[in-house]
């Protein structure tokens, strides 16, 4: 949402917002001068946007309920309501851009904003929306004279179904969220949609042995990225230079709560499924050999306790390598009502490698642990999409 609306700022729309806490991206909104109102959301400031200035649209986010007090007001004032989507469309259709859609399970932020570093390194114009902040580029921007959207296309709540891109890159795909689609053929089923709804489609790439950036996956990832950016040159007629390409794309900073450095020898990640975590745990061990540290100790925040029911079995092996793991309880949001929470114990008790695992919470005690295995010549790494982030920044952060 946060990048929606630099963009739509950008766009020359004048753009309002509220929300319950600061985010990732809330420095971004205040850089733009976007007027935001944080805390509890009543419909006061709504009221208040609309009384003074009027409001034409108001675009709001899946993790709202029903009865939400903005949407019961917009809905009493007769406001056009939508989900981001509809507004990106608009955007799509009010500014002559070309989508190109990077959907998946995994691996969409790794390569959306590795294709937007390297447009940047080759004087490519292009506007983009990646849902995490960029070290390098804000996390959204329209770019005067750019033809082409580079969007990080999410399948929650089917949101991807919207559009019909001018091209679609897909890393990978595993089944997710199971409070959205209730089985696997569901969830594939959605994707074949995407697929035939989209006019030209890359779903791999040769070449990702050729980088030597750490991390199997994230070298696969990008290497995508940088056939998504050949495409966009064969079709502005554009010279593309591959081994220039590959050599700027080995530079790639990496994106926020992707194996992101929050401290010297501490790292954050936003893996929360098996298949990413693996992935994840192969870039730490990379990372950790290279600086030259005795192995990876992880924590681990799991999200959502629907998802935990449906991905349970894929935990057996995803921690292998680990020389020590953390385990959280699970990070609960969009639950369903009566399901049984899966404890902590009963994760580890899974694990092909159930004895370096222990339950933990995000106290003092773990800190301690953390800090004295960091002191000991350990990488930290803590993977959660939940408020663990928050927490380790923290306790770690300068």
């Amino acid at each position: 949402m946060g990048p929606l609306a630099l963009m739509a700022k950008e766009a020359g729309m004048e753009v309002f917002g509220s929300d319950l806490s600061r985010g990732a991206v809330t420095e971004e909104l205040e850089r733009a001068g976007i007027e935001f109102y944080i805390g509890e959301q009543d419909g006061e400031f709504l009221q208040k946007k609309i009384e003074t200035g009027g409001i034409d649209w108001l675009i709001y986010t899946s993790a709202l309920p029903k009865d939400h007090p903005e949407l019961k007001l917009a809905r009493e004032r007769k406001l056009k309501i939508s989900k981001r989507d509809e507004l990106i469309e608009f955007l799509v259709k009010k500014l002559g851009l070309k989508m190109v859609a990077v959907a998946g399970t995994h691996g969409k932020t790794t390569t959306s904003a590795g294709m937007v570093w390297l447009c940047q390194k080759l004087g490519l114009p292009v506007s983009w929306l990646v849902g995490t902040t960029l070290g390098f580029a804000e996390a959204g921007k329209y770019v005067p004279g750019s033809k082409y959207l580079i969007y990080e296309a999410d399948e929650y709540d089917r949101n991807f179904l919207y559009y019909h891109p001018w091209l679609a890159i897909i890393p990978a795909i595993s089944y997710d969220h199971p409070d959205i689609y209730p089985t696997e053929e569901d969830y594939k089923a959605a994707f074949a949609q995407f697929i035939r709804q989209s006019r030209k489609v890359i779903l791999e790439a040769e070449g990702a042995e050729r980088l030597t950036i750490a991390g199997k996956t994230r070298r696969l990832d990008l290497a995508l990225g940088i056939e998504g950016v050949r495409e966009m040159c064969r079709d502005m007629g554009k010279k593309f230079e591959l081994e220039k390409a590959r050599e700027e794309m080995d530079k790639f900073p990496g994106v926020g709560r992707r194996m992101e450095k929050i401290a010297e020898g501490v790292y954050s990640d936003y893996a929360h499924h098996p298949e990413e975590i693996r992935a994840t745990l192969e870039m730490a061990r990379e990372e950790a050999k290279r600086l030259e540290k005795k192995g990876v100790i992880a924590i681990y925040e799991p999200h959502q306790n629907v998802r935990q029911h449906e991905v349970f079995k894929g935990y057996a092996r995803a921690f292998l390598g680990v020389e020590k793991l953390f385990w959280a309880p699970t990070y609960l949001t969009r639950e369903k009502p009566g399901l049984r929470v899966i404890p902590p114990a009963e994760f580890i008790g899974s694990l092909e490698n159930f004895e370096i695992a222990e339950e933990a919470e995000f106290d003092e005690q773990l800190y301690l642990r953390l800090k004295e295995y960091r002191e000991e010549g350990y990488l930290i790494l803590l993977m959660t999409a939940g408020p663990g982030d928050g927490w380790l920044r923290e306790k770690f952060g300068d």
